[in-house]
């Protein structure tokens, strides 16, 4: 049985410092999976490149982008290690896919990835190879991508997106209490999770023209785009399950989506 392929919202920088429902669950995520990964290919929205970078470095830095935090958080660390064989095999098929693709040799983790691994696998002892996105891309494009690696689900490699299904700074509530979410997120959300859940891409690649809400919860797409690149991972199977979903400061989606 393959490895699932997984989306994973990011949230805030603090998640890493936060104690409710959804990080609790990705505090235990890991003792759900059928056995350990061997490794993990993550994509995160803040990793941005006009052709698709692959990391092959030995260990990664962390990289604080962020700032106004605690200074717990910038002292901080997920020195994870890398993969040059798993890169290499990414690498050789997307080019079997016809996609582009270049190597980094020098980029650390940026909180979209190290955020998520550190609730996920706080010992930071599975190799990880960081990927980029581009939203110059179509939606049909982001899915292909993700579709290309799949095959890496049998080798016992796990395929992350990590980024945030609504995401919009501008519209969050900071003063919000838990128990407070507008109503446009939540009928974004439902109207995503039903064309997932029905594996409808049609009507999902067109979210921006047909989904209720869609510029107020997508601004701009960097965000978006691993929730894609997760399900495309998951063609075989074309199976989602939504495993958590919860919101922050009022309109922040803090959801897990699992494509077997």
């Amino acid at each position: 049985m393959s490895l699932p392929a997984y989306f994973f919202a990011h949230g805030a920088p603090s998640l890493v410092l936060e104690d409710h429902g959804y990080t609790r669950f990705l505090k235990d995520f890991a003792q759900t999976l059928p056995r350990r990964p061997k490794g993990i290919v993550i994509f995160s929205a803040h990793w941005e490149a006009p052709v698709q970078q692959v990391c092959l470095v030995d260990t990664y830095d962390t990289i604080h982008d962020f700032y106004g935090f605690p200074e717990e958080m910038y002292q901080m660390t997920y020195p994870a290690p890398g993969d040059a064989a798993l890169s290499g095999k990414v690498a050789a098929l997307l080019t079997d896919a016809g996609i582009t693709s270049e190597r980094d040799t020098e980029r650390g983790l940026d909180h979209g990835a190290w955020a998520v691994l550190k609730l996920l696998f706080p010992e930071a002892d599975i190799p990880v190879v960081a990927m980029s996105v581009n939203r110059a891309l179509s939606n049909g494009q982001q899915y292909e991508i993700g579709k290309a690696l799949g095959e890496l689900r049998k080798q016992d490699v796990l395929i992350i997106g990590s980024g945030g299904i609504v995401h919009n700074l501008r519209q969050i509530h900071w003063n919000a209490g838990p128990d407070h979410v507008e109503a446009w997120p939540r009928e974004f959300d439902a109207w995503i999770a039903r064309r997932l859940e029905n594996w409808n891409t049609d009507e999902l690649f067109r979210y921006r023209e047909l989904a209720p809400f869609a510029a107020q919860s997508v601004p701009t797409s960097e965000h978006f785009i691993p929730l894609l690149l997760a399900m495309g991972a998951g063609d075989a199977g074309r199976k989602a399950r939504r495993l958590h979903q919860s919101y922050q400061w009022g309109t922040l989606s803090l959801s897990a989506w699992e494509f077997q």
